[in-house]
């Protein structure tokens, strides 16, 4: 068991390496009464052609299929997992992002049992035509619920006018149509595939002794039979530099317009440090230029342009990143020309290096502060885990940024990959 130590957050992350493949990290929390696991796979939304287990070649499964896997699994062939872990005293739950699925609990007692149920649940599928078929109506009745909202509507039409070809603009959960294709066979396709243990990656935090609960987690490894892991061959998407819709309009049943303005960035990094650096740089460009404290959401708040929804948020993943400013407002078009005024001269818009400095210091803080959370702790790590970082990179490299990198973020302020989506009154 390796131990990795961070003297400046006085913290110990122990990691290991199962036999099998899985990669197992433990941070103890001495004197924290709750115990949180996630145990997270490399599969998404957008994983959705690839070659298969023990096979040569490649195929394409339906939109949404990540998604269905994900509520498929919690239903066991004794019972059903959320029960198990109720009677535990424990709350679990799951998400599928598009380029992840996690499943999780949190517990102030019996963690040693929580952590294996979370093993064994996730570890065997138990599937049947029968139990398929009837997820579909389930699934078919979320996709309506999230159609019917229009927050997600906003959010997730701004990033259906970036891409061509990309994944990313299916929606997580795919289609009624997509979802009808779904069948037992392609579901235990995608579920060899990417819950192999190799794809696979366990996190712990909280009331936890890491020696007893390493080897804990080995014997109950060490008891089960994998396929030998296999290299998962993904189809590597082309997708083109151009945007193709420049504006969308939507109208809904809303009380208030509202507006996001995305920008689409095609240079994709590939190595996690510089990837880590962009993405903590543009963190702290977008608090500097829109957090509640800065000129610009004071200006525009005083005139009535924007309200506390008003926000603005960098998206970075494997292959695929964008940048989105918006919120609800009854001035949408001034809200809209600012917005792209702003890209347009974002050039020559200069930062104080002692408001950087103090933004700085205050990313710093949150970070720190999260550290204070099991189930913060346990998400950030999941999501940087699979981009090839772990969680302590983060206060380093954001304490090693500076000037130079924030400015380097304002070259992806592009008003030619720029877009717009309003949901507008009906």
């Amino acid at each position: 068991m390796e131990i990795i130590r961070d003297d400046n957050l006085q913290e110990n992350l122990y990691f290991e390496e199962m036999k099998n493949g899985l990669k197992v990290y433990l941070l103890p929390k001495p004197g924290f009464s709750k115990t949180y696991g996630l145990f997270s796979t490399r599969f998404g939304s957008i994983d959705t052609t690839f070659i298969p287990l023990n096979e040569t070649e490649m195929i394409t499964v339906p939109d949404g299929v990540a998604h269905f896997l994900e509520h498929k699994m919690f239903e066991m062939s004794d019972g059903d997992a959320s029960d198990k872990f109720a009677a535990l005293g424990a709350q679990t739950n799951a998400f599928t992002s598009s380029t992840r699925t996690a499943y999780l609990f949190n517990t102030t007692s019996h963690e040693n049992e929580c952590i294996e149920l979370l093993l064994d649940f996730v570890q065997d599928i138990y599937l049947t035509d029968e139990n398929v078929e009837k997820e579909k109506g389930i699934i078919n009745q979320e996709i309506g619920m999230y159609d019917d909202d229009p927050d997600w509507r906003c959010y997730f039409g701004s990033i259906q006018n970036l891409y061509n070809n990309h994944p990313v603009k299916i929606d997580i959960a795919g289609t009624v149509e997509t979802v009808a294709q779904i069948d037992k066979e392609i579901l235990e396709k995608c579920y060899h595939t990417f819950y192999h243990p190799n794809n696979m990656m366990l996190f712990v935090v909280g009331n936890i002794n890491a020696e007893d609960t390493m080897k804990l987690i080995r014997n109950n490894q060490d008891k089960k039979h994998f396929d030998n892991p296999q290299e998962i061959i993904r189809k590597e998407v082309k997708e083109d530099d151009t945007v193709p819709i420049k504006d969308n309009v939507l109208h809904m049943d809303v009380i208030m317009p509202k507006l996001i303005v995305s920008i689409k960035v095609n240079d994709i990094l590939k190595d996690p440090k510089l990837k880590l650096k962009r993405e903590l740089a543009m963190n702290v460009l977008l608090d500097l230029l829109f957090a509640k404290s800065s000129n610009i959401f004071e200006s525009w708040s005083r005139e009535g342009i924007i309200n506390d929804s008003f926000s603005a948020n960098f998206t970075q993943e494997r292959d695929y990143s964008f940048i989105q400013i918006g919120g609800d407002s009854d001035s949408v078009d001034e809200l809209k020309k600012r917005i792209y005024d702003l890209i347009d001269h974002m050039d020559s818009y200069k930062i104080d290096q002692n408001d950087f400095e103090r933004v700085k210091k205050k990313n710093i803080g949150q970070l720190i502060g999260i550290f204070n959370s099991p189930e913060s702790i346990a998400s950030m790590f999941s999501r940087y885990y699979f981009e090839g970082s772990i969680i302590f990179d983060l206060i380093h490299t954001l304490n090693d940024l500076t000037l130079d990198d924030i400015y380097e973020c304002q070259s992806l302020f592009n008003k030619e990959y720029t877009s717009s989506f309003l949901i507008n009154k009906e």
